[in-house]
């Protein structure tokens, strides 16, 4: 699922980081790398910028930087699992 789609309190891990360059780079830097666990924890009022956690920090990324970002969502059950 493309990251810009995700809704408030859905995880997933970073599938692939579809951008090269400076922006790319970027990107990288900031940790948003496959494999990389990520949670939407909030969006602005018009829905951009997307909020995010990401190895205990927050981050955030506006819509056109987030269209490049391929999440796998972890089910719902994962999240639930242990809870009683």
């Amino acid at each position: 699922m493309n990251l810009r789609k995700m809704q408030t309190g859905q995880s997933g891990i970073i599938a692939s980081v579809k951008i090269g360059g400076s922006l790319g780079l970027r990107m990288r830097e900031m940790g948003l790398v496959p494999g990389t666990e990520i949670t939407v924890t909030g969006r602005a009022p018009l829905y951009d910028p997307v909020k995010l956690r990401i190895h205990g920090q927050t981050l955030t990324l506006r819509n056109s930087e987030a269209d490049y970002i391929e999440v796998d969502i972890k089910a719902e059950t994962d999240s639930a699992e242990g809870k009683c």
